[in-house]
């Protein structure tokens, strides 16, 4: 009996993990917007002080639980010396999301030659992609047409699959739900292509 219950409570408590990358260049957003993610889907997470948050260096790690789904995301540093090191994190995840800062025009065709660089890479093949533009909040900021323009020249790279480009807040919290949710519908129906690591709640 004690075998039955035991089986049960493992089946009922196991979850499928999808591992998301964040990528994007470095003050683009990327930490705060996944502190905005840890806020919206975790209960009682208080988000940390944006005016505290710095550069991400090497990898910061979160995790979010939707339903049977956990998503673990890898923060990855955005500085040019450290964007060598996203293809190790390549053949292990689920999905992308490529933050953009909507108000750094200089650094628009910078953060654009990085994602191309990157959506080449054939272990990329067809993983759901969200294009975050972010600091939408702020007045001065290109609009996701603006930014769309450049990173459209990329179109035949990104090829078939799953991709989203929204207008995003990581400070306000704008359009992080939904690209969340998003993201989470399009990994579970990658599943058959990139299947998920099963594990059990701790």
């Amino acid at each position: 009996m004690y075998t039955l219950i035991s089986g049960l409570y493992e089946y009922l408590t196991q979850k499928d993990d999808y591992f998301i990358l964040l990528l994007g260049l470095d003050n683009a957003g990327k930490t705060t917007y996944l502190e905005q993610v840890k806020t919206k889907f975790t209960a009682n997470y208080k988000m940390m002080n944006p005016a505290k948050i710095t550069s991400t260096v090497g990898c910061n790690i979160g995790q979010v639980e939707i339903a049977n789904v956990r998503l673990n995301f890898w923060d990855l540093g955005g500085q040019e010396e450290l964007q060598s090191l996203w293809d190790k994190y390549y053949a292990e995840s689920h999905g992308i999301i490529y933050m953009i800062d909507s108000t750094d025009r200089d650094r628009l065709e910078e953060s654009w030659l990085a994602f191309d660089k990157m959506i080449q890479n054939e272990q990329l093949v067809g993983l759901p992609l969200l294009v975050a533009c972010n600091k939408q909040d702020l007045d001065d900021c290109m609009s996701v047409p603006e930014i769309k323009k450049m990173f459209n020249k990329s179109a035949a790279n990104i090829g078939v699959r799953n991709c989203m480009a929204t207008a995003t807040s990581a400070l306000t919290g704008e359009g992080v739900h939904e690209g969340i949710n998003w993201m989470k519908e399009c990994v579970e129906n990658n599943a058959v292509k990139r299947p998920p690591k099963e594990s059990k709640i701790a």
